[in-house]
């Protein structure tokens, strides 16, 4: 590839990122603090489920292990 291809190659991929970024919508402090509360919530809450459910099915094969 020539250089004057290269060089017009990187105008036009710079371009195309310059107008793909003005298309981004940047959510509010107030809706990105809801959504990051959220997040954590909702990862904690299946963190617990997950252990409840490990713990369960480690004494349910201990139980099932020495019959």
């Amino acid at each position: 590839m020539s250089e004057t291809t290269q060089g017009a190659a990187k105008t036009s991929w710079f371009k195309g990122l310059k107008a793909e970024w003005k298309k981004i919508i940047w959510p509010s402090k107030s809706t990105l603090a809801k959504e990051s509360v959220a997040v954590a919530v909702i990862t904690v809450i299946l963190g617990a489920l997950i252990s409840v459910i490990d713990v369960g099915m480690e004494h349910l094969l201990a139980a099932i292990l020495k019959l």
